[in-house]
């Protein structure tokens, strides 16, 4: 596939004495193969100074020239790049050797497959895709659009998703014949959908706060950062106005990032005011069953959608998931399986995303949540990587 290519590589000319090739021993402790798992490498892990350049940095198997695609990240927006992304291959049980290279440029071009914007031309969305599945969320526009009783608003905090059955992108596209009239992404004409409907639902991982038996959450977003798009992965940040749960202030931002090859998006909550949050999956009209292994910690929920079906899930670190509440109710869009995930320092990680039918191997409940315990398995047991410097 696309993570292995072989690339014609022009060394770097001036090699300084902190340049040279590095060693790295990628270590897999799991009995199960692993792909499509990112590897960050920073200057510190990699024994370089502050003035080495990451983006000129090649990764390739050891005694071989097979290069493997790489991505370089600016995360604090200094205009430095602070970690170096790369996905390797890694047989159960077993480690493989790769090699740091100097290399001024190659041959592939760094392709946005997982990719990020703001879409102000559809009101103010956000929204977010690689390879295997998209999302969306709502800006303050829509938000003012419906508090004034505006036509084609949206007021919800909740994720959108958007069911996708190809693997190149789709975000530009879809907006495009929608804002230029040529066509709908109501409709599938064989790239997939947007017919999850979210409404003032958690949809696929939104947050609440629950006092006193009923959740609160946040409206739209106020404001958004694109930290990066690449082939490795895509990355932002999310603000929140302040709101209220019952007397309590929260505060609230979310850094959410994809990568390639995952059905599920990381989310990395800040927030201040409380000390668990529960994070959602939409149960829609309530004709789906839920899945639940607090042990391994993960939720599902598999339903039909049109004339197919889908599972969404969550999953969090070990230790993170206290409980759930499989929260059922006549108000509309309200019902929701809720994870309930420890806050700490101000904190809580998860991960969440769906596996639609038609776009993803996912053919059955098992199949889905045979994914969601091996994917919780496997961020409890992440890659062991050691450089020999």
């Amino acid at each position: 596939m696309k993570k292995y290519l072989l690339l014609t590589v022009i060394l770097a000319s001036n090699f300084v004495a902190h340049s040279q090739n590095k060693i790295i021993t990628v270590i897999n402790s799991l009995n199960i193969e692993r792909e499509f798992e990112t590897v960050e490498l920073t200057k510190k892990s990699l024994g370089l100074p502050d003035s080495a350049k990451l983006e000129e940095l090649a990764i390739k198997e050891k005694n071989s020239n097979l290069f493997l695609e790489s991505q370089a990240v600016d995360n604090d927006g200094d205009g430095t790049m602070d970690v170096l992304l790369f996905q390797p291959k890694v047989n159960a049980s077993s480690q493989k050797d790769f090699e740091i290279v100097p290399t001024k440029n190659t041959s592939a071009a760094k392709n946005s497959i997982c990719y990020s914007r703001f879409v102000p031309e559809r009101t103010d969305d956000y929204a977010w895709e690689n390879n295997k599945v998209a999302f969306r969320t709502y800006g303050p526009v829509a938000q003012q659009m419906v508090e004034n009783k505006i036509e084609g608003g949206t007021l919800t905090s909740g994720i959108d998703a958007w069911l996708k059955r190809v693997d190149y992108p789709i975000i530009n596209k879809w907006y495009e014949k929608a804002t230029n009239g040529t066509g709908t992404y109501h409709k599938d004409t064989g790239e997939g959908l947007d017919n999850f409907h979210v409404g003032n639902s958690r949809g696929v991982g939104g947050i609440a706060v629950k006092v006193d038996n009923k959740y609160y959450f946040s409206k739209n977003f106020i404001s958004w950062k694109t930290i990066t798009t690449g082939p490795i992965r895509t990355s932002f940040i999310l603000t929140y106005a302040d709101w209220d749960a019952k007397g309590n202030k929260i505060t609230e931002s979310k850094l959410i990032s994809l990568d390639y090859g995952s059905y599920l998006s990381r989310f990395e909550i800040s927030i201040t005011g409380t000390k668990t949050i529960a994070a959602g999956l939409t149960l829609h009209d309530k004709k789906g069953t839920i899945g639940t292994n607090i042990k391994e910690g993960w939720l599902s929920h598999w339903e039909p959608i049109d004339d197919s079906e889908i599972g969404t899930g969550l999953v969090a670190p070990k230790n993170t998931l206290t409980s759930f509440d499989n929260y059922l109710t006549n108000d509309k869009d309200l019902s929701n399986l809720y994870g309930n995930l420890k806050v700490k320092n101000n904190k809580a990680i998860y991960f969440v995303g769906f596996g639609w039918k038609k776009g993803s191997p996912f053919q059955t409940k098992t199949e889905w949540e045979t994914y969601l315990s091996s994917f919780a398995k496997k961020i409890n047991n992440p890659l062991v990587v050691k450089v020999k410097k």
